[in-house]
């Protein structure tokens, strides 16, 4: 992903958002070829040269103050997500060719993480990195999002789950509502971590391989992901309507833990105590963590019926 490219491609995208009548702006003369703000009256909210504001869109941060980005992110009107993706993007462009810290590996944890997870035991959680895979999970955790774990692919991708696998339509109601906040989480996590091959390898093949990932994707919209309600219609205990709360974890860096809560009394809470059960006689973790294990766990539960079948 060019650096260059998707400061412009962002700032172009806010600025046609936004119309003089909006921005509390007299319009400038002669007729208007594109829809939104032009650049002289952007410059002009923002307290900027036209000049020095056409080197800002044409995607040219080096070196530009937080003060000029503030001033820009206001006339724009960005939310908090999206003046945090604009800084993000100007910390990319002023590292140049300077040596970069190595990043820890993205599938790693450590063991006091996953016991973290197994210590949750009435609610799915999982630990998640920048690239939208399941790394890690407890019990319902893994239940919650077992229709992700029906191929062989590990670690489990939520991108490639929604655009990718045709379950994903059923599993959540709202299907194009989780389409775009995945890949406004994907595009906001890509400008915190532009080196990352492995996230733009993902964008790649996504882009190839999906029509509706590749629109989304080119509308440069942002999201900060840490609370929310959430909605699944799951295969085995129907629908679930859950609270989700995400927090970003120092000591495991690039990965967050997400933990779902149903309330007290209503008919989700209920459904996750039949998920959990179901978890359990199905092994639905051990299945998760390895493919091999639906084989092994259908030949235990053969033999079983079988010697139960044999006389004395």
């Amino acid at each position: 992903m060019d650096n260059r490219s998707e400061v412009r491609e962002f700032l172009v995208s806010r600025r046609a958002r936004i119309s003089p009548e909006q921005a509390g702006v007299e319009p400038s003369g002669g007729r208007r070829r594109v829809p939104g703000l032009r650049r002289d009256e952007v410059a002009r909210l923002a307290g900027l040269s036209v000049d020095y504001y056409t080197r800002v869109e044409r995607g040219n941060l080096t070196g530009v103050s937080d003060s000029v980005l503030d001033a820009v992110a206001r006339a724009l009107d960005l939310d908090h997500a999206e003046r945090d993706h604009l800084h993000d993007l100007a910390r990319t462009a002023n590292l140049g060719s300077r040596p970069r810290a190595p990043k820890p590996p993205a599938h790693s944890l450590r063991p006091a993480t996953q016991h973290l997870l197994d210590s949750i035991t009435g609610a799915p959680a999982f630990v998640g990195n920048n690239r939208m895979d399941l790394v890690a999970a407890n019990e319902l955790g893994f239940a919650l999002y077992s229709e992700m774990f029906r191929t062989s692919a590990r670690p489990a991708n939520h991108s490639r789950f929604i655009f990718l696998d045709p379950r994903a339509r059923d599993l959540y109601p709202d299907w194009n509502r989780a389409a775009n906040v995945n890949v406004q989480i994907l595009r906001r996590d890509a400008g915190r971590s532009p080196f990352d091959k492995e996230l733009s390898d993902l964008v790649g093949e996504l882009s190839v391989r999906s029509e509706e990932f590749r629109t989304l994707w080119g509308a440069h919209d942002v999201r900060r992901h840490y609370s929310g309600a959430k909605q699944f219609q799951h295969p085995v205990v129907g629908a679930l309507e859950l609270t989700y709360h995400v927090m970003e974890l120092e000591d495991d860096p690039g990965h967050t833990l997400t933990v779902y809560t149903a309330a007290p009394g209503s008919p989700s809470e209920d459904a996750l105590r039949l998920l959990s059960t179901w978890a359990a006689t199905e092994h639905i973790a051990d299945i998760a963590r390895d493919p091999r294990a639906r084989q092994q766990v259908q030949e235990g539960i053969v033999a079983t019926a079988e010697s139960r079948r044999s006389p004395g």
